[in-house]
Formats: C-alpha cells, structure tokens, sequence
C-alpha cells in the first residue's frame, strides 16, 4: 500500500518557467489590460495584452531595438533605453486607442525598486499611459534614467584605463557613438518621440 502522496505534474508553462498561473489568475481576475515587459540579454520589450476566452489579445507591442531607427546608438537594454522604449509603447498605445487603467506584468522576474522595468514604467506614464503603481520612489533618478550615471562611468574609465575603456564600451564605440554623449543622443530621440 502507497503512503506517499501521488506526484502532479506541472503544466507545461510553468515547467519551462514560462507562467505563473497564480500570478496570472489575480491579474486576468482584474479584467485590466496588462502592459508586459520582458528584457533579454540584448533588449527589450514590451507590449499590452488584453485577455480573451479564445487567447490572449496583443493590442500593440513594441522592442527597443525600434529605438535604432529614430538614431539610437547606445545598448538596447540600458536604463535610457528602457524609458525610451516605454515613451514608444504608450504612444503606440494611445494611437491604437488602448485607455483606461493598466497593470504591470513583468512575469516570472521581479523587479527591483529603481530598476529597468520600472524605468520602462515611467517612461510609459511621462507619455500618457494610466498605469497602477505604488509611489514615486520606485522609479529611477534621473541621472540613470537621461544616461547622466553611464556618460561619468565611461569618461572616469576613460581616464583612469583605455584598455578597459575600449572593452566596455566596443559595442557603442563600434556602432559609431561616444558613450559620454549618450546624454545628448538620449535628448535627440526623446525629442523625435515626442514630436
């Protein structure tokens, strides 16, 4: 006779840690649209979701690697990046007519107080979007956020040791910019967002 308590295999998306069903079963009970951010290793992106019996309902998304195109030649999952990326979505957003109130979902990560994802947030509420969230205090400063803290960063290492200067930052360097501008190419493409 059996005395232990028969296994239960876990659904598939949970098993590959793609779902968290609890987490998802609280935000679909709300019965808001969710504004999903993931970041990757090279990017990231975001997009709003309504739910549907049938399926989920991508109502606009967006991925900073868009941020290209308006001239942006720094890292694609940086802190200006994020805010820039969340400036993009929610005027994505407004134009496909998305209103009314807004969760974040941010999946299996967790995010942490002053970091990306709710730089993407702020971003996203600077632009329009209503959004649901605790205080101010969890966003970034805006040192981080403009690219102030990256553009020291690179001219304190530039001073203090080439070498590692050039390997931080080949990727900026290869793609044509200076990362102590990253101040001034962060104002250019918020300006062309805004505009």
């Amino acid at each position: 006779m059996a005395t232990t308590k028969a296994y239960t295999v876990p659904m598939r998306r949970k098993r590959e840690g793609r779902t968290d069903y609890k987490k998802r079963l609280l935000m679909l009970l709300s019965k808001k649209p969710r504004l999903t951010v993931r970041i990757s290793n090279t990017r990231i992106s975001a997009q709003i979701i309504e739910f549907d019996p049938k399926g989920d309902v991508v109502k606009c998304g967006v991925d900073s690697s868009g941020l290209s195109k308006l001239g942006w030649k720094y890292s694609l999952k940086n802190y200006p990046a994020a805010y820039l990326t969340g400036i993009m979505l929610a005027k994505k957003a407004i134009e496909k007519g998305v209103s009314g109130d807004i969760i974040l979902d941010t999946g299996f990560a967790l995010p942490m107080k002053k970091g990306k994802f709710y730089a993407l947030l702020k971003g996203a509420v600077d632009a329009g979007l209503t959004v649901k969230f605790g205080n101010e205090s969890i966003f970034p400063e805006e040192d981080k956020i403009s690219g102030k803290a990256i553009a020291d960063y690179a001219g304190s290492l530039e001073s203090a040791d080439k070498e590692a200067y050039k390997s931080r930052f080949s990727e900026c360097i290869k793609n044509g910019a200076d990362p102590k501008q990253i101040v001034k190419g962060f104002e250019a493409v918020k300006s062309k967002l805004a505009a």
